[in-house]
């Protein structure tokens, strides 16, 4: 069994290459690159510092002088993702600027498949998180709040982002895997439940159908999503 180090290590204080010898022959950028290159090829279980390596033409071994774990090769795979924000010169109105970020992380997550499964506050002190939180920082200048609860609000609404894009996600993985289309399992599964419905012994469900049959518009599901999170951050009074 490996045994813990005494003391926690954070990658982005060690130099960019471990130990002595030539002059490091990879860069954190090229070995983050390679391993986004994989995950979005073939998924996060794909990514190995085997893999890696061998992506690079390096061995294993060489690969641990750069990234002594695999949590530090995922956290340079985030902090490669995060530079992907594109900042722009806020508008002056924060709820329209904290919307514009959500909807570019929720298209970065669909580029990116696999990040919403390493979305962790432990990973978001890198060099580009930092950045990406100080844009948004600024795009709150104009709420009247104190900064931790802009963090709080940052948190919350990447929170809803990453739920729901996890959800989109499982649910396009799972319909790819059926042997029927999603338009025949929806009709199958909306008999199935009128069918039990109509036994009388779910009556806040029959009126909630009643009220509502659908189908549910899931892009403004989300916009709702995203509006009652600024909401709950408007100043009162």
């Amino acid at each position: 069994m490996t045994g813990r180090t005494a003391v926690p290590e954070v990658i982005w204080v060690r130099p960019e290459r471990a130990g002595r010898g030539p002059r490091a022959a990879h860069s954190r950028a090229d070995i983050a690159a390679v391993a986004v290159r994989i995950a979005d090829a073939d998924g996060l279980d794909a990514v190995s510092m085997r893999h890696v390596a061998t992506e690079l033409g390096c061995g294993t071994m060489s690969l641990y002088n750069y990234v002594p774990r695999k949590e530090d090769l995922y956290e340079l795979m985030v902090d490669a993702i995060s530079g992907e924000h594109e900042p722009w010169e806020p508008t002056g109105d924060w709820r329209a600027d904290m919307l514009r970020v959500a909807h570019q992380t929720r298209a970065l997550m669909h580029r990116h498949p696999w990040l919403p499964r390493l979305m962790s506050p432990v990973y978001g002190f890198s060099p580009n998180a930092l950045r990406y939180l100080e844009h948004c920082l600024v795009c709150l200048d104009p709420l009247d709040a104190s900064y931790g609860t802009k963090m709080e609000l940052i948190a919350m609404l990447n929170g809803v982002v990453t739920t729901y894009v996890g959800n989109e996600l499982a649910t396009a993985e799972r319909t790819r895997s059926l042997p029927w289309s999603a338009e025949q399992e929806q009709a199958m599964r909306i008999a199935y439940l009128g069918s039990r419905i109509a036994t009388g012994a779910y009556p806040r469900m029959a009126a909630a159908f009643a009220q509502d049959a659908g189908p549910i518009d899931l892009e403004a599901v989300f916009e709702r999503a995203l509006g009652r999170v600024l909401d709950a951050f408007e100043p009162k009074g």
